[in-house]
């Protein structure tokens, strides 16, 4: 059941906070990693190297967790629980250079290393708290 993304949480989602993202591996370990992160209105984005163990955790219909705290005010933060949507390289490139404008004020990401390949994960939140 897909719930939407509360009208207090949006800014965080657009600022340069990172979000701590939880995934489950095959072998049933769980993995956090930050994340930049990023929103289309409704649905949760995050960008990702194509191989990263992140990735191989993010199929279609898996279930991820991830907490976006406020750098200004620790008590104010949002968490999500969500699941994988969508898996896609359309637009990627694309996306990753914008992140890299808000988060490093770059214009094209820097850090991409000779033939890599970027995933877009689009995580559908099935419930989400906004505190502070």
């Amino acid at each position: 059941m897909s719930v939407t993304i509360p009208e207090a949480a949006l800014p965080l989602f657009e600022s340069k906070a990172l979000a701590n993202l939880a995934t489950v591996g095959t072998n049933g370990q769980p993995l956090v990693t930050p994340v930049w992160i990023d929103h289309d209105g409704n649905k949760i984005l995050v960008n990702s190297a194509k191989g990263r163990v992140k990735n191989r955790n993010m199929v279609k219909g898996a279930k991820v967790a991830l907490s976006v705290v406020d750098p200004v005010n620790p008590y104010h933060y949002v968490g999500v629980q969500g699941v994988i949507v969508d898996v896609t390289t359309t637009g990627a490139d694309a996306h990753i250079d914008k992140l890299a404008l808000r988060y490093m004020g770059a214009a094209k990401y820097p850090n991409r290393a000779p033939g890599e390949v970027r995933e877009l994960f689009i995580i559908e939140p099935t419930h989400v708290k906004v505190q502070g």
